[in-house]
Formats: C-alpha cells, structure tokens, sequence
C-alpha cells in the first residue's frame, strides 16, 4: 500500500502539479467573474475574459488529460484548482462589487427624522415612506447606491438604529429619479 501512494503521489513532477493546479485556479476565477460580469450587465468585459479563461482552459486540459492514466494525481490537483478557483472568483467578484443595489431599511418611525437626515448629510438621496409594523408606526428608506458603498450605508444605518431591519437587492434596470453622484450611483 505505502508503494502504491509513493507512485500515486510521485507520478507527475511536483513543479507539473504546482502549474495546473495554480492555471487551474486563475482560469476559473476567470470564468467566475466573467458569468457575474455577464450577469450584470458587463459583456464586452466578459467576453474579454472568456478569451483569456479558454486559452488557459485549453492548455490546462491537454496537459491533464495526457498522461493522466499514468498520473491520475493531475486530475486530483485540477480539481483542487477548480474549486480554490470559484473560491477566488467570487472574492474578487465581491471585492470589485460592480452594479447597484437597492437598500430598504424599516426603521422605527420616531427615528426617521435623524436617521433621514444623518444619511442625507452624508451624500446620500433617501426616499421615503411610512408604513404600520407589527406593534408601531414604521418608515422605510429606499436608497440606491454602488454595491461598492453598500457596506457603509448598512453600518450607518446600524449605527442609528440597531433595530433597524435592512434588505438589499441587487439592480439591474435604473432609469430617471434623483441619484446622488458624490455618494450614490454614477450616471
């Protein structure tokens, strides 16, 4: 058995199994950014990557697929490649945060005065509306933002009321209405 696992690891040189693993992850991640590029709107971007993630892909895969009877560790180590590469797409994905979002935030209704203010001096245009909770007098701000400063408006929003309830949704379709340039979306 111990041979058996010494061949099995030994089969394909280390320096091999370093390169398809590390290909492996960068095309990948290339390919996940590139489907939420797409997804969002982005296709020339998109399509740029897709030339760079099948160069990659194709170069990846001959190299697996031959020898792989011999080596059968290459095509452990490209799935390991595949599944760091989704891992580090979305990261990258998350960390770039391109597109826009929808905030609401249900907040109790004695609040909304200074928290409406607060978010307006900050750069941010809110829209509101009253509305009944469970047990009291609501509003609800609606805010459109960059997923980029989605973070910040979330922690301020927290930082006013802990109460807060917060939803975000990603949109695709904007069109007319007030946006803030400084803070919000980019025309």
């Amino acid at each position: 058995m111990k041979e058996f696992l010494i061949r099995f690891f030994t089969a394909a040189p280390p320096l091999e199994l370093f390169l398809i693993l590390i290909s492996k992850v960068v095309e990948v991640a290339l390919g996940t950014v590139r489907n939420i590029l797409i997804n969002k709107g982005y296709r020339r971007e998109g399509t740029i990557l897709s030339f760079f993630e099948i160069i990659l892909w194709t170069f990846i895969a001959s190299r697996v697929i031959m020898g792989i009877a011999e080596a059968p560790i290459k095509g452990i180590v490209y799935s390991i490649g595949f599944s760091l590469g989704i891992y580090l797409g979305s990261r990258i994905e998350s960390y770039i945060a391109l597109g826009r979002v929808l905030i609401q935030a249900i907040i109790a209704g004695e609040q909304s005065e200074g928290m409406i203010g607060a978010l307006r001096g900050k750069g941010y245009v809110v829209t509101t509306m009253e509305a009944r909770g469970r047990d009291s007098e609501k509003t609800v701000l609606m805010i459109f933002a960059n997923r980029k400063g989605k973070e910040d408006i979330i922690r301020e929003i927290h930082r006013l009321d802990k109460t807060a309830m917060i939803i975000t949704n990603d949109v695709s379709t904007l069109h007319g209405g007030t946006i803030s340039v400084a803070r919000g979306l980019k025309k």
